[in-house]
């Protein structure tokens, strides 16, 4: 266990390594940084000073050393955390970005709610009751989930649910009606993903040796099911609901612009169309740390629930 541990670490540590060579790179792909990260007046002096202060004057891959680990008093590393100011509001890049997570976490959270509460009775019922109008409806349900576009549902939801019936608002973080449309919005693709997963599993472990040999038994179709398919369903499910959490915390960008959602999707956006360089660097950064965190998580869990796993 504690092998497989040790492999999925310094297997996302050299994801996280990946990252961070493209977030380097993203910033040398506009061409001259100092003509980027200096203000449009800066002098010829100036802009040869901003080099070698910082180090862009030394070949490249000193200069990710210097990226990660720092140089020199204005540029302390990414790796403590400083990926220089914003442009725009003028205050520490990942300051910044630290300042949205709230929201998108929160998004995040509600949406995985949401789906769950959809998908696995759904996906449960749809099992059960195989070849049936319920399974029939269900598989339309969650082809339609995985195939309309997030930002086509979210404007569907605003036609609806707050232009026309005006019952939800169309944007803002001030209350909890705020979430519902962007929650639902999020939460389509995942909840028809989950679902599928759920009737696929528990149709696979329903027709093995132990779930025939507990109905000949005699026990009911519920307690075969709840006591005995169930738990041994569960545990892919699992795992694909601690993907979709990462999914949902790095990749809610289209939900948070059409909702106007202050996240850090949002914020991305805006800094990209500003040409905020730090902040898009900073954004990028956080939220693969988040993903690669929950898919490390999951790899830990799954081996917890099912050892097998660690020894393979």
């Amino acid at each position: 266990m504690r092998a497989y541990i040790f492999r999925s670490l310094l297997q996302s540590l050299i994801v996280l390594n990946g990252v961070l060579l493209i977030v380097f790179l993203m910033l040398h792909l506009t061409g001259d940084p100092a003509g980027v990260l200096m203000p449009v007046d800066a002098t010829e002096e100036d802009l040869a000073r901003f080099r070698r202060d910082m180090g862009f004057d030394q070949p490249l891959h000193v200069q990710y050393v210097y990226f990660l680990f720092g140089h020199g008093e204005r540029n302390r590393g990414v790796l403590r955390g400083d990926f220089g100011f914003s442009y725009r509001h003028e205050v520490p890049a990942m300051g910044l970005v630290v300042e949205h997570i709230p929201a998108t976490v929160y998004l995040a959270v509600i949406a995985l709610l949401v789906a769950l509460a959809i998908a696995i009775p759904a996906g449960i019922l749809s099992a059960v009751f195989r070849n049936t109008w319920i399974d029939h409806l269900a598989s339309v349900v969650s082809m339609f989930g995985q195939s309309l576009p997030n930002f086509w549902m979210g404007l569907m939801l605003i036609i609806v649910f707050a232009v026309y019936l005006r019952w939800l608002p169309t944007s803002g973080y001030e209350g909890p009606e705020h979430v519902v449309l962007p929650a639902l919005t999020a939460g389509l693709y995942a909840t028809a993903r989950i679902m599928r997963m759920m009737r696929s599993t528990l149709l696979e472990v329903m027709g093995l040796d132990f779930v025939r040999t507990a109905r000949a038994k005699g026990l009911g179709e519920s307690a075969v099911i709840g006591r005995h398919a169930l738990k041994n369903a569960a545990i892919p499910v699992v795992t694909l609901v601690g993907l979709e959490l990462g999914l949902l915390l790095s990749g809610t960008v289209v939900t948070e612009v059409v909702f106007a959602w202050p996240g850090v999707g949002f914020l991305t956006v805006d800094a990209i169309v500003n040409q905020d360089y730090p902040v898009v660097q900073a954004a990028v950064t956080l939220l693969a740390m988040m993903y690669i965190g929950v898919n490390l998580t999951v790899d830990v869990t799954y081996a917890w629930l099912d050892p097998r796993i660690s020894y393979r």
